[in-house]
């Protein structure tokens, strides 16, 4: 699993553009959002620099969490 920080992720909208460009990358993938903690996990195949690529496209600036973040 893939945990993404996106600080600047801050409503519903924020989450529901995030999701889409997860989406775009990998259509089958798991992706789950909480905005208390500004964290989006993924669950894909796909390289994290594909999802972090496609998130900062959607105008976000997202970072790959430490482990046990």
């Amino acid at each position: 699993m893939l945990t993404l920080t996106v600080p600047d992720m801050t409503c519903g909208h924020c989450a529901s553009t995030i999701t889409k460009a997860v989406k775009a990358v990998d259509g089958a993938s798991g992706c789950e959002i909480d905005l208390a903690t500004k964290q989006v996990r993924i669950v894909s195949a796909q390289p994290a620099g594909s999802f972090v690529d496609a998130i900062a496209e959607a105008g976000y600036t997202p970072a790959i969490a430490p482990p046990g973040a």
